[in-house]
């Protein structure tokens, strides 16, 4: 993840406290909403990660076919990656 869970920490806090203000939110416990929304921002910004880790898996099981048929390993990375952002509609 491109960014330190203590940003992403402050930038929650950050977003509840602006929304708040603002009344686009009406809330009786700010910390519980900080909290839930601190757990959506890190979720989607490790989503790249989880999605990077698959792909090293998948590329794993087939390393002796790509070792044989002398596949470049960052290319099928990058193929393999692109699928599966596909797969899950994901935004990176």
């Amino acid at each position: 993840m491109l960014l330190s869970k203590e940003y992403v920490s402050y930038l929650a806090r950050e977003a509840v406290k602006r929304l708040a203000a603002s009344e686009f939110i009406e809330t009786t416990s700010l910390p519980a909403v900080r909290d839930k929304v601190y757990t959506a921002m890190l979720d989607e910004l490790s989503l790249e990660d989880r999605i990077n880790d698959e792909v090293r898996v998948i590329l794993e099981t087939y390393s002796e076919e790509m070792r044989n048929t002398g596949a470049n390993y960052q290319e099928m990375f990058r193929k393999v990656k692109n699928e599966l952002v596909r797969k899950y509609k994901a935004v990176l």
